[in-house]
């Protein structure tokens, strides 16, 4: 039987199917806000490198937080 970590609280869960887990990859819809509330907050971001052609882009079309 497979089995995953809730990425939040580490808790393993075993499933037949993905769709026997109503709110994989988490184990709760408790454990999913928190995760949302991360991206929300900030704490979690996806990097880029700052010489790519999308940073350059937002620079030169003047968008961003003060654009």
């Amino acid at each position: 039987m497979p089995k995953v970590n809730c990425p939040c609280c580490k808790k393993i869960l075993f499933y037949r199917e993905i769709k026997d887990l109503p709110y994989f990859p988490f184990c709760s819809n408790r454990c999913k806000l928190i995760d949302f509330g991360k991206w929300m907050d900030e704490k979690y971001c996806i990097a880029e490198d700052e010489s790519s052609d999308g940073a350059k882009s937002i620079v030169e079309k003047g968008e961003g937080i003060n654009g």
